[in-house]
Formats: structure tokens, C-alpha cells, sequence
């Protein structure tokens, strides 16, 4: 390593937070300004609020429940050929009892 270019490491630099609270880190800085900390934090305070201003949650709720409800109307191949089989075998059923 070269000598004379790295900054000075300091074992106590001082975080100041926005909400008054302070800690000692190992920083090249002596003090260190913050606007979250872990104190202060929605995360880690379990204050955490979702904000949905743009409705996209209900959006998306709407979104899946009308795609449910086609997915019910439609049918597939095989669904359908599998109706058609028993349609034609009532209809088989019910003229070999009517002879």
C-alpha cells in the first residue's frame, strides 16, 4: 500500500440523527449526519405504513377477480370434447330407450 493517500480511519465517529439520536461507528468521517436511523425507522419501528394513493392494490384486486371469473366462463379443448361425449352419449342412451 501506498503511504500518505488514505484517509484517516476513526474507531469513534459520531452518527447524529435526524430525531436526536446519536451512536459511534468506524467511519473515515468524524461525524456523520443522518435522517433515519434504526430508531427512527418505519421498518424497525413497526410503525410501517403502506401508502396507496394511486388505488393500485384495488386495481390489482379488481384485476384478478375478473380474471378469475372469465377463467370460470371459459372452457378448454378438452373440457368442451369431454361436454360433447356426454351430450352424444345421453342422446345415444335416451333414443336406444326410446326404441
Amino acid at each position: 500500500m501506498k503511504k500518505d493517500i488514505h484517509p484517516e480511519y476513526n474507531q469513534k465517529a459520531k452518527v447524529i440523527c435526524a430525531c436526536g439520536n446519536t451512536f459511534t461507528i468506524g467511519s473515515t468521517e468524524k461525524e456523520i449526519k443522518v435522517e433515519l436511523c434504526s430508531e427512527c425507522h418505519p421498518f424497525y419501528t413497526g410503525k410501517q405504513k403502506l401508502v396507496d394513493t394511486a388505488r393500485r392494490v384495488e386495481k390489482f384486486q379488481a384485476k384478478l377477480k375478473t380474471q378469475e371469473e372469465m377463467a370460470k366462463t371459459r372452457k378448454g379443448k378438452k373440457v368442451k370434447r369431454a361436454a360433447r361425449a356426454d351430450k352424444k352419449a345421453e342422446q345415444d342412451t335416451s333414443a336406444d330407450n326410446e326404441k
